[in-house]
């Protein structure tokens, strides 16, 4: 493929590209060599269940594979027992070498959904920072000042809130910076969040007279809310692990608006033709070609014919009661706190019976927690619209 079309696919979605004539000029080298660019992403394996918003990270690194770069799927094993401070107003937890074994091996089953699993080369930065005395890694901090490190956005914030920042976040984007220099990383991918780390590994690569790695970052994809960044911490995530119907439910939720940015990051499909659509086909073509992604477009299909009947149905009446939440609320609570049901007691034995359903799913744990708008339906005429 010509440099112009390689660089069309690079390009979509990205927010910076640091520098664009870089990577061109790495293209060109590349394609005239007949060998691969080095593409670097690092993941710290704290949350293991990928959403969807991780995959647009992914995505991209798929979209480098198939142009024929070789992709280096890096897990933070020795970074990870620190924390990356990015986005951050507290010390993170840090894990233990169990915690981060047991994640890793988790997130190297669940990217097989995306990433040609055959084709990417999976490190361990403890594959050298282990080995490094303290001497070699307290040098490291030359290259990076403190005045460097406070200029980071959320440091300032923490440090105006009077929040502590420990030594040791000072030290993750060094050694961040140290993996694009053993891996002579020649393109490096992060999320928005992540440029000051991207950034101080060029410099490091410089320092070791290394060519500077293209920095390209990605957009932190919004959740179902519209407002928070995609976060099962906030509720307003879509597991691609999840069951079919649920995964439908969450992607009708989102708004036209945000559908867009979906399609955007999310999918090769062509935008304008998306456009000419009606929002609610459109909508329902994105779920299809995302459930179709991570599991089948059988189930897609069917996933699909499922919310058909529930939301489209006549069984369904068009005025119903309005119950609004504002996180996450225990079913049992919003059947009583309706008067759907009188009591906690008679909630049990509706959702026992099997009476309760959300979504047209079926709920029989008192402790299911209702987290999107929807449908509660409480035996056969009963019914109540959860809202936001």
């Amino acid at each position: 493929m010509d440099i112009k079309n390689q660089l069309e696919i690079i390009k979509r979605g990205a927010v910076d590209i640091i520098s664009e004539e870089e990577l061109i000029r790495k293209l060109e080298s590349a394609q005239k060599e007949n060998r691969p660019l080095r593409i670097k992403a690092g993941f710290d394996p704290t949350a293991p269940d990928l959403h969807l918003g991780h995959t647009v990270l992914l995505s991209k690194l798929r979209q480098f594979q198939d142009l024929g770069h070789q992709v280096y799927f890096l897990i933070g094993d020795f970074t990870g027992r620190i924390g990356d401070p990015s986005g951050r107003s507290e010390t993170r937890k840090q894990l233990t070498p169990e915690e981060v074994r047991r994640n890793a091996e988790t997130y190297k089953k669940q990217v097989s959904k995306i990433l040609d699993i055959h084709k990417i080369k999976v490190v361990f930065n403890g594959e050298w920072f282990d080995k490094m005395s303290v001497l070699e890694i307290l040098k490291l901090t030359t290259h990076a000042t403190v005045s460097q490190m406070l200029a980071r956005a959320d440091f300032k914030k923490r440090l105006s809130d009077n929040k502590d920042i420990s030594l040791l976040e000072f030290m993750y984007p060094v050694l961040q910076g140290f993996d694009s220099v053993k891996l002579e990383a020649d393109v490096e991918i992060g999320g928005t969040d992540q440029i000051f780390n991207l950034l101080i590994g060029r410099d490091i690569q410089k320092d070791f007279n290394q060519e500077q790695q293209v920095v390209i970052t990605m957009p932190l994809l919004e959740g179902t809310d519209g407002a928070q960044k995609m976060s099962k911490s906030y509720g307003n995530y879509v597991g691609i692990n999840e069951k079919p119907d649920d995964m439908f439910g969450k992607i009708m939720s989102i708004s036209d608006e945000l559908m867009f940015k979906y399609y955007t990051l999310l999918t090769v499909e062509d935008l304008d033709s998306v456009k000419a659509m009606h929002p609610k086909e459109a909508k329902v073509k994105l779920a299809k070609i995302i459930i179709g992604k991570y599991h089948s477009a059988e189930t897609a299909d069917k996933a699909a014919d499922n919310f058909e009947k529930v939301f489209s149905s006549r069984q369904i009446p068009d005025a119903m009661p309005v119950f609004k939440i504002s996180g996450p609320v225990k079913v049992i609570d919003v059947i009583v706190g309706s008067g759907l049901a009188k009591s906690k007691n008679e909630a049990r034995r509706l959702l026992q019976q099997g009476a309760v359903e959300f979504n047209g799913n079926k709920v029989t744990d008192e402790n299911f927690s209702i987290v999107l708008p929807g449908v509660l339906k409480v035996g056969s005429r009963r019914f109540l619209k959860v809202e936001k």
